[in-house]
């Protein structure tokens, strides 16, 4: 496989046990894993191709103990990696030998709600779905939705700047969140942004989010919450072709319609996920889009009324409309399921870039060229309404020259969307994954510019090294 990894710090190895014993005066003995089985469970993520085994895992109980933490890290030189639950496609929270991992999975609580301000403070390891299910009873909600929300945590997001189906309408993370409590690198607490819809001074807060866990270990979020709508309800739309899907997103989103949702799949990925979710995708289809309204069912009726319209100029095969909240669980269980359901037939790299929509049509056909060069398939699936595509390249992983091509089919889809003016990461984060890669969207001075910010926060590179910037481009502040 073509990902690098740094040499580990022999020293730091070497000081294996000095390093756990001060991590013991720190944490009780439940929330420490060093024994070698109990660590496998934490030598990799999402990116399952790649695996390192930690020095240690900490299992921090709330912030003062976070500060504890890189507070003996700083001061002995050990690198750490955040980790939440370990759901990055880019390999965020893989660590190495010479590294620890902090992971806080046990820092869940609910903190504050307050309805009023339509205001939530949680701590970073809750997962994604559970603030929604928290404040459903009220009639609220929390608008970003991976297809992992099930599993990942705040946390996570808050560094990846996650998105999912929903973000069309009501954005991604970044436009969510409010406030932060982080720590830094040496152990300094610091308070960023709160419960208010807007904050006094510099906007670090947007710094912060999709900074990839290198700027500070964030350890409690607060978040906006949503009044749910009056109504939802999902339309499936078949098309002859991928190009006619998605010339339809495009003259959608021109028209100024913007649905609660636009999701993409084409025939690989309908067959995929309806054997999975028997969620009744049509499968005489080559592409298909789902597409959410929302509101009184007035509004619902007019929005469609226009879509259905622009979607027939553009050759629209087949139209379904949920009838039923079963229906609609079900269409949105399989959009979902779609990673999960693919592992299920084969290994695959899920690749995240993103492109201005307009260029959809152009970029579907040359993904499926690039592909069929290197004789492979792929599998698409994604966000089309803000561009976010998530082709799967389908490839055995214990071939290593298929392997190979799968890595360079990737390579060559990110760099397309570069090319057509998108950009290498729209919520998967860069990782190890496009680390190389960045050189071709950013210049040195670019690069440069970016790592002396990382460097400001974190002057000896200790937090999640070897992500997000060439492995030789590390300069100080």
């Amino acid at each position: 496989m073509g990902i690098a990894f740094p040499r580990p710090d022999q020293a730091i190895v070497d000081r294996r046990d000095e390093i756990i014993a001060g991590l013991a005066q720190i944490l009780p003995s439940d929330c420490l894993v060093i024994a070698e089985d109990e660590r496998r469970a934490f030598e990799t993520d999402a990116l399952t191709a790649y695996r390192k085994m930690p020095l240690a895992v900490a299992l921090p109980q709330n912030t003062d103990m976070v500060s504890a933490l890189l507070t003996y890290c700083h001061q002995h030189g050990v690198k750490v990696v955040p980790r939440g639950a370990g759901t990055s496609l880019a390999g965020g929270a893989i660590a190495q030998e010479d590294a620890i991992i902090i992971c806080l999975s046990k820092m869940s609580r609910v903190l504050d709600v307050n309805f009023p301000n339509r205001t939530m403070r949680v701590e970073a390891g809750i997962t994604n779905l559970k603030i929604s299910e928290y404040v459903m009873p009220e009639g609220f909600f929390y608008a970003p939705d991976p297809s992992s929300q099930l599993a990942c945590t705040i946390g996570g997001n808050v560094g990846m700047n996650s998105g999912g189906a929903h973000c069309l309408k009501y954005g991604t993370t970044t436009n969510n969140v409010l406030g932060v409590k982080m720590v830094l690198m040496d152990g300094t607490i610091v308070e960023i942004g709160g419960e208010a819809m807007d904050a006094a001074g510099y906007d670090w807060l947007a710094l912060i989010v999709g900074s990839e866990g290198q700027l500070g270990i964030v350890t409690e979020v607060s978040v906006r919450i949503l009044r749910a709508a009056e109504g939802a309800r999902p339309v499936l739309f078949g098309f002859p072709s991928s190009e006619q899907a998605g010339a339809c997103v495009a003259a959608i989103i021109g028209a100024g319609i913007i649905p609660v949702a636009m999701e993409f799949m084409d025939k690989l990925a309908i067959e995929i996920c309806e054997a999975y979710a028997k969620a009744g995708y049509p499968l005489d289809v080559e592409a298909l889009l789902i597409i959410e309204v929302e509101g009184s069912d007035a509004e619902m009726d007019a929005a469609l009324a226009r879509i259905v319209d622009i979607a027939r100029q553009h050759g629209v095969s087949t139209i379904r409309e949920s009838k039923s909240a079963m229906e609609t669980a079900a269409i949105w269980k399989g959009r979902k399921s779609a990673f999960g359901a693919t592992g299920r037939i084969a290994d695959y790299i899920c690749m995240d870039g993103t492109i201005p929509t307009g260029q959809l049509p152009l970029v579907l056909r040359r993904m499926d060229e690039i592909t069929k060069h290197y004789g492979l398939r792929v599998a698409n699936v994604f966000h089309a309404g803000d561009g976010n595509l998530h082709p799967l390249i389908l490839y055995n992983v214990n071939d290593p020259e298929e392997a190979r091509k799968a890595e360079e089919a990737g390579n060559d889809i990110l760099k397309l969307c570069v090319e057509v003016g998108g950009c290498l990461t729209g919520e998967h984060g860069v990782g190890i994954e496009k680390r190389d890669l960045m050189r071709y969207q950013f210049s040195e001075v670019d690069l440069a510019q970016q790592m002396r910010v990382r460097a400001v926060f974190d002057q000896q590179w200790l937090l999640n090294p070897a992500k997000v910037f060439p492995l030789d481009g590390r300069v100080s502040a």
